[in-house]
């Protein structure tokens, strides 16, 4: 779904509008925050481990807070940057370079999440500990460099690794910690897993982008590496979550975590969707059904989880 850009008439986005900020906001993109932090806690729960639930609504709300700011920040930053002003780009809109909000107000916003996050990061540490800290601190980082300074990394071909470190590595297996004190072996190859999707649904938005992201002066993978070479990322990503989970499953003896095998016939129509797929805003669906498909795994991945502790 992409919004209008005509701010008259009955599906106008006016300025300052709730809709406006959901535009800023991307909350479709929220599914990659949300996806690291239940598998961590399901791991750790099958696991054996007691959870503390107070903590891990703090680490899911820490967790979407993070994913806003760094949508607001790509949307002020990529503006700021005249990243707009070729008129080829294809990828959603954005609302400051539409005028449905100001520079100076995203920034507000960002100011204003980055307190709330780093408060609900102080009560985390009150009983975890300053580790709580430095991953959260390290976290906000990168959510603002991704856009901003002079060297963004949305402007860099470590985009995806980016991803893949905050969204996999360090979300799932730093949600295990926080709720459990300790981190399994499955929790590490979850982490890879849930890691590599998310990376996937950058590799869909930079692939889009790819022409008019070399026009601007971004060199994303995909436009440092060419179509190509993205496309067989992209296969990567898709395939290493299925090739891990019988190891996954071996780990932890519970054939119950196979569940997410249950998505691969979707995962290859996505994977020929995207092969099929014409250059520009097509691959909008492409990258909706990337982000869906992150969540989906997830939650089997946990389901499998929570139901392979229950049954034992």
């Amino acid at each position: 779904m992409t919004l209008d850009t005509r701010t008259t008439g009955p599906d106008a986005v006016r300025p300052g509008s709730a809709r406006a900020w959901l535009v800023a906001c991307r909350p479709r993109s929220l599914l990659v925050a949300i996806s690291p932090v239940i598998v961590g806690a399901a791991l750790g729960f099958e696991r054996g481990s007691q959870l503390h639930v107070g903590a891990g609504l703090l680490t899911l709300a820490c967790a979407v807070l993070v994913q806003v700011i760094t949508n607001l920040q790509n949307d002020v930053g990529y503006t700021v940057r005249g990243g707009e002003r070729s008129g080829t780009r294809t990828g959603l809109p954005r609302a400051t370079a539409n005028g449905w909000l100001s520079v100076s107000a995203v920034r507000i916003a960002i100011v204003a999440l980055a307190c709330v996050a780093a408060l609900l990061a102080a009560a985390l540490a009150a009983t975890r500990g300053w580790p709580v800290i430095a991953i959260g601190a390290a976290s906000l980082v990168a959510a603002l460099a991704y856009m901003a300074g002079p060297r963004p990394i949305a402007y860099t071909p470590f985009g995806e690794l980016t991803v893949f470190v905050f969204f996999g590595l360090i979300g799932v297996t730093g949600t295990d910690w926080v709720l459990t004190g300790r981190v399994g072996p499955a929790t590490v190859l979850a982490a890879i897993a849930i890691g590599s999707l998310s990376a996937g649904a950058l590799v869909v938005n930079n692939h889009r982008d790819i022409e008019h992201d070399r026009l601007v002066g971004r060199r994303t993978f995909a436009a440092t590496f060419g179509a190509r070479v993205s496309e067989q990322l992209y296969v990567l990503c898709l395939l290493v979550p299925f090739a891990l989970l019988p190891i996954i499953a071996v780990v932890t003896r519970d054939a119950w975590l196979l569940a997410p095998l249950a998505l691969a016939p979707a995962t290859l129509r996505l994977r020929r969707r995207f092969a099929a797929c014409e250059p520009g805003i097509a691959f909008n669906a492409v990258l909706f059904g990337t982000f869906e498909l992150g969540l989906k795994f997830a939650a089997l991945l946990s389901a499998g989880a929570v139901i392979g502790r229950l049954a034992h």
